[in-house]
C-alpha cells in the first residue's frame, strides 16, 4: 500500500477480493476507495463477517468510500451482497486528486521499477 500511495494516480484503490483473512488495522491515508468481496466458484473459501465490517468501519472512520461486492461462495447469487442489512455501493470522487505531470509519473514508475529489480 505504500507503493500505491506513491503512485501518481487519480484514484488509488484497494481491491480486497477475495478477502481470506482479517487485515487488522489498515492505514488508509492516500487511498480513495476500498472494494471488498468474497471468493466465488468451486472451492471458494469462506469470508467472516467481522473481517468485512472491520474494513467498512475503518473506511467510514477515514472517510474512504467502501464498496462491498459480494459474499461469494459456491453459489454467490444466493449469498448476495448485503452487509448488516444493506448494500454498500460507495464510489470515489473522480476529481479527488489532480493528475500529475507526465514527467512526475515517469519518475515514480522508474523508481518503482528499480525497487522491484532490487528485490528480485
Amino acid at each position: 500500500m505504500d507503493h500505491l500511495r506513491d503512485a501518481p494516480a487519480r484514484t488509488r484503490f484497494l481491491s480486497v477480493e477475495p478477502l481470506l483473512e482479517s487485515l487488522g488495522t489498515v492505514h488508509l491515508e492516500g487511498i480513495h476507495w476500498v472494494i471488498v468481496g468474497g471468493e466465488s466458484g468451486a472451492g471458494a473459501r469462506p469470508m467472516k463477517p467481522e473481517w468485512v465490517t472491520s474494513l467498512r468501519d475503518q473506511c467510514q472512520h477515514a472517510g474512504v468510500p467502501f464498496f462491498f461486492k459480494q459474499w461469494g461462495g459456491v453459489r454467490k447469487s444466493q449469498t448476495g451482497r448485503e452487509l448488516e442489512g444493506r448494500t454498500h455501493d460507495d464510489l470515489p470522487d473522480g476529481a479527488s486528486a489532480p493528475m500529475p505531470e507526465r514527467s512526475q509519473r515517469m519518475r515514480v514508475i522508474e523508481r518503482l521499477a528499480l525497487e522491484q529489480a532490487s528485490i528480485m
